[in-house]
């Protein structure tokens, strides 16, 4: 009420012709605390970036059902103040990645869910190139003070037992040895489902990113939240 009372007042005065500029600056004043206030709370949004291929990027489906925008969404309804910029290139290898890393992960960003791999193990790429391209992309982001939340991939069964247990063990062993958060298969859930996967077989449709979504989601709360922290 004494709210009310005090800008009819203002109001009643400045029709008489009795309100002064200087009479207008508290009211100025608090106006510009408050939009600054705004700001700086929008500003304290977390930023991360999904940087990866086609499974990040959200082959053939459209943006809001690509996997940062699902994710950015269900970590806002945790109650989370993120953003997730989507750096997703369909087709991306290790060493596209690694060409295209310092200018795709703007400054500014807290954390990248890096997820890259799956390319090289259907090309046959050695394991021991995709685990170089990987260590130096980690070394990039955190040199930059950028945390990283490493996603792991696995080989297909085609590419044979030997490969599969030298590119397999890449993903475990990099989060051990660099400290990161770690996520061990993106398609967990998915990948032998043929319901969420599209006609080829090989990518998630809009119901597939979802179990990918809430499978993922407490280890990115978790990752989130350690950033916050200051972890």
């Amino acid at each position: 009420m004494k709210e009310r009372w005090n800008n009819e007042k203002i109001a009643r005065r400045f029709r008489n012709g009795s309100m002064r500029l200087k009479d207008f600056l508290p009211f100025f004043l608090s106006l510009a605390m408050t939009i600054a206030l705004s700001a700086t709370a929008r500003a304290e949004s977390l930023s991360l970036v999904g940087f990866g291929d086609s499974l990040m990027a959200g082959y053939q489906l459209p943006p809001e059902d690509a996997f940062p925008a699902r994710l950015e969404k269900a970590l806002k309804d945790k109650g989370l103040d993120v953003t997730i910029a989507n750096a997703g290139v369909s087709g991306d290898t290790t060493s596209g990645g690694l060409a295209r890393v310092d200018w795709s992960v703007p400054d500014g960003t807290k954390g990248v869910i890096l997820e890259l791999g799956a390319n090289d193990a259907l090309r046959g790429i050695p394991p021991e190139e995709t685990r170089k391209n990987l260590v130096a992309m980690i070394t990039r982001l955190q040199e930059r003070g950028i945390a990283v939340l490493l996603v792991g991939m696995l080989a297909p069964p085609n590419m044979g037992g030997d490969y599969g247990a030298r590119f397999n063990l890449i993903y475990s062993d990099l989060a051990r040895e660099h400290n990161l958060a770690f996520y061990p298969f993106f398609l967990d859930g998915v990948v032998t489902k043929a319901g969420l996967q599209l006609d080829d077989g090989m990518h998630p449709n809009s119901d597939g990113i979802a179990v990918m979504v809430e499978r993922f989601l407490p280890t990115a709360e978790q990752f989130v939240r350690s950033l916050q922290k200051g972890e």
